[in-house]
């Protein structure tokens, strides 16, 4: 009996050992979380903040160059650090002080939350989720930028307190914070821009930010595209190059309603670096908001647009690019801009407008996946590609690639 209690305690012990020894490697499998202790900020410098509020202005094309964590942490304390340790006051002014507002930096290394009391960065995803966030906030830009900061907040901190000001009081400091960051930014030679209008639903999922935090806006960060990878050297692009279009004028068609912003956005600033004039036209002349909220003007009516007037034709897509599918009107300005081998272009949905006029018949295409039924019955080849170039007609699946897009055109209207 008694061997047989001491068989069963040293088979007990085994597999004990066992089972620790499989959680240890359980445990051992899970990625280490970093935690990057930042350097100590630094609280005097060389611009002074009215050089900083001259020099401040949105910058959107950066060099590629990364950013370090020396700078990312000044960033981080700009926008939420400790300035009066005892209280845990910080940079910027809260209600209550209450410290709604959490930033997010999404860099190529991975997701960090920062935490001011240890003015530190907790990963809490690895990976590059630049492409991602991007895709989520439908703002290309963001995929290109070395540094991508989310600000996040919790008006529900701020409930008990303040009720239904909370809210308002939560967006306030986010402004606060951001204008901080942008200053420092400028302080630092970096350029900057803050991204609003983004879908907030989607870029809560892709950062995984906690239960009852929204994401607000994002704040993009890196050397301006002229700025000097190494002291006194000059980033070479052709984008920072003399315009290459010098007197060409091209026409951006909108729909009446809901265009989508950024498609418009990138195009038409991909076209005005490479010195093309641009104007816009709609079936209706005035102010026309788009569906992330901006508003443009539109100076040419549809009806009377003469392609004779301009070297390309540009349709822009949005919910509201259906209106074009069946207009004898648009499908004519396609047919006579193809005939007079003009540069045609349309992006996302707007190929369907160039499918329906038969303009398309045996040219690679391309537009989001849901057009790709119109697209081939009406003769194309379609490829899912994000940008096809098939000689005069240049195609674009979506805003992701819209800057991209734009430089196609530049580059179809400079004959290369």
């Amino acid at each position: 009996m008694k061997r047989l209690i001491i068989a069963v305690l040293i088979l007990s012990g085994l597999a004990g050992l066992c089972f620790g020894q499989s959680g240890s490697r359980a445990r051992s499998r899970r990625p280490a979380r970093k935690t990057i202790q930042l350097a100590e900020p630094k609280l005097k410098g060389a611009v002074s903040l009215e050089e900083a509020l001259v020099k401040r202005r949105s910058v959107r094309q950066y060099a590629n160059r990364p950013l370090g964590f020396a700078q990312i942490g000044q960033l981080a304390w700009a926008g939420q650090g400790i300035t009066e340790p005892i209280k845990g006051l910080r940079t910027a002014p809260s209600a209550g002080e209450i410290y709604p507002i959490d930033l997010y930096f999404v860099t190529p290394e991975g997701l960090f939350v920062y935490r001011p009391r240890q003015h530190s960065l907790e990963q809490t995803a690895a990976g590059d989720l630049r492409g991602a966030l991007a895709a989520a906030s439908m703002q290309e830009l963001v995929a290109r930028a070395p540094c991508d900061i989310v600000l996040a907040g919790s008006a529900r901190k701020l409930t008990a307190r303040f009720r239904d000001k909370a809210k308002t009081y939560m967006l306030l400091e986010a402004g606060h914070v951001a204008q901080n960051i942008q200053l420092q930014a400028v302080c630092l030679g970096l350029g900057s821009v803050t991204l609003g209008g983004v879908n907030t639903r989607n870029v809560a999922r892709v950062c995984k930010l906690p239960k009852n935090t929204e994401a607000i806006y994002i704040i993009s960060v890196g050397y301006p595209l002229t700025q000097a990878t190494t002291p006194g050297a000059i980033e070479q692009s052709t984008t920072a190059q003399a315009p290459l279009t010098t007197g060409k004028k091209a026409v951006l068609i909108i729909p009446s309603q809901n265009f989508r912003d950024d498609e418009l956005v990138e195009t038409k600033r991909a076209l005005d670096m490479a010195g093309v004039e641009t104007v816009l036209a709609s079936t209706r002349r005035g102010i026309i908001k788009g569906m992330l909220g901006n508003m443009v003007e539109s100076k040419v009516l549809l009806s009377g647009l003469r392609v004779d007037d301009y070297d390309a034709i540009i349709f822009i897509g949005g919910p509201g690019v259906e209106e074009y599918f069946d207009s004898a009107v648009a499908k004519n300005i396609a047919r006579d801009a193809a005939g007079k081998r003009k540069i045609i272009a349309a992006i996302s949905a707007a190929p369907t407008i160039l499918a329906n006029a038969g303009v398309l018949t045996g040219r690679r295409a391309t537009a989001f996946l849901s057009e790709r039924e119109k697209l081939q019955q009406g003769g194309a080849i379609f490829t899912g590609a994000p940008i096809e170039r098939d000689v005069h007609i240049i195609t674009c699946y979506g805003p992701l690639a819209a800057a991209q897009f734009g430089r196609a055109i530049a580059q179809a209207l400079a004959g290369k």
